[in-house]
């Protein structure tokens, strides 16, 4: 395996020269986080403002082997486990524990066609090191395709095995997720897959602040404001919101536009969404 440091500032998908695993440092796990990446192919359905994805295109993930996936976790695994891991990649003492097994990478997890397929080995692979149940299993998605039969039996067996969903919330209006995520989500179909996250798995929102045009007015605030007041009139259990900012540099078209929100601005809105009976966590 390649030798680089590990750091929150660089999540290289390619920094242990594997096709689907890599290992971060995540600022929202707070350590190590065993990656997934089913889009190597760096194809999306959404075009986030802020992304970091070299040469982002939109589409699916492609097809997944799923005996390179095994063999790949299985190594990585294997040399966390021996200790030597920590080593090469210089792996600050105070991170030299796996957090979670995250399925993230380059583009939405959840478009994969043989979700289920990859998720059921992930699960079996990390319970035969004994990495699961100890540490958490976690789909970070845009949570637009949650409702598609595959993705279901994915998230039962994500549910089986210590499984929670990061559902990305950057905006609470169609004109928002427009600005900033190039999406057509409509409001109906973010609370319908909502509700489908969190009736299978204890479900967050990740929320990354920032201010291009008019993301991150007042009213777009008082509309996540409102908007999460209605998920607690329908009964949709929100674990906790995840509030954060820009971290590394985005390489779409937008990048020199766009401008980090302060400390301050994060945990004064951070502090309204408490008084709501939220519990919130703050990266700057």
């Amino acid at each position: 395996m390649i030798k680089k440091a590990l750091g929150t500032a660089d999540h290289d998908r390619q920094i242990a020269g594997l096709t689907y695993v890599y290992p971060v440092i995540s600022r929202r796990s707070g350590g190590l986080s065993i990656g997934i990446n089913f889009n190597p192919n760096n194809a999306c359905n959404w075009r986030c403002i802020y992304c970091q994805v070299p040469d982002l295109k939109r589409g699916s993930a492609p097809i997944l082997d799923i005996e390179i996936l095994r063999s790949e976790l299985e190594l990585l695994l294997d040399d966390i486990i021996s200790g030597e891991f920590y080593e090469r990649f210089e792996v600050p003492p105070e991170a030299r524990e796996i957090k979670d097994i995250a399925l993230s990478g380059n583009g939405e997890p959840s478009s994969l066609t043989n979700f289920h397929e990859a998720v059921s080995t992930i699960a079996h692979t990390a319970k035969n090191k004994k990495i699961f149940p100890a540490c958490k299993f976690i789909l970070i998605t845009n949570g637009s395709l949650l409702h598609k039969p595959n993705v279901c039996q994915g998230l039962v067996c994500l549910a089986q095995n210590n499984g929670e969903i990061w559902f990305k919330l950057d905006s609470a209006t169609t004109e928002g997720r427009r600005l900033l995520n190039n999406s057509r989500q409509s409001r109906k179909h973010l609370v319908n897959n909502l509700k489908i996250a969190s009736e299978h798995c204890p479900t967050k929102l990740q929320t990354c602040m920032l201010h291009y045009g008019d993301a991150w007015s007042n009213d777009e605030k008082t509309a996540y404001l409102s908007l999460l007041t209605e998920l607690q009139r329908q009964n949709i259990s929100i674990r906790g919101v995840m509030l954060y900012s820009l971290a590394r540099p985005s390489l779409q078209p937008e990048a020199p536009s766009l401008d980090k929100a302060s400390e301050l601005e994060i945990k004064a809105f951070a502090a309204d969404i408490e008084k709501l009976g939220y519990d919130v966590s703050v990266n700057g």
